[in-house]
């Protein structure tokens, strides 16, 4: 049975591998974000201060994980956004749309853990089963 758990790690050789859990779509996608922002900074300092919204569209539910994933490691890599949390507003097979809070990084206040480079589609499930939702994906690092 799921209860709290949210993710967790994997081992993969030289990557990073993750699973994710959801008693919903909603609950599965927040969860996924918000393990690549644990992954890449101390999530609890975050303060969230500024927030945006967020629309993303994929071919099936494994294509949708990774286009989200990789918009919130895009928000890091490419605006120095550092994702505190997201809540998934609509969520199909085929878009998603989420609001996110996040801090913009400031090197005297935020520590990167882990630099992360892509999200892949290797091993990479979307699932229900009986406990709710699940996802497994590999991240480059």
């Amino acid at each position: 049975m799921i209860n709290s758990l949210q993710y967790r790690f994997t081992d993969h050789t030289a990557d990073f591998g993750i699973q994710a859990f959801g008693k919903t779509p909603e609950q599965l996608f927040e969860n996924a974000a918000f393990a690549i922002s644990d992954l890449i900074t101390d999530t609890a300092i975050l303060q969230g201060m500024h927030s945006k919204s967020i629309s993303i569209t994929g071919d099936d539910w494994e294509d949708l994980m990774v286009n989200w994933l990789r918009e919130i490691l895009y928000l890091w890599n490419g605006m120095g956004m550092l994702v505190k949390q997201a809540s998934v507003k609509e969520v199909t097979e085929f878009r998603l749309k989420a609001d996110i809070t996040y801090d913009l990084y400031d090197r005297d206040r935020h520590e990167i853990k882990n630099e992360i480079k892509a999200v892949t589609y290797h091993q990479l499930e979307v699932k229900q089963n009986q406990d709710g939702w699940f996802a497994g994906f590999i991240l480059d690092v």
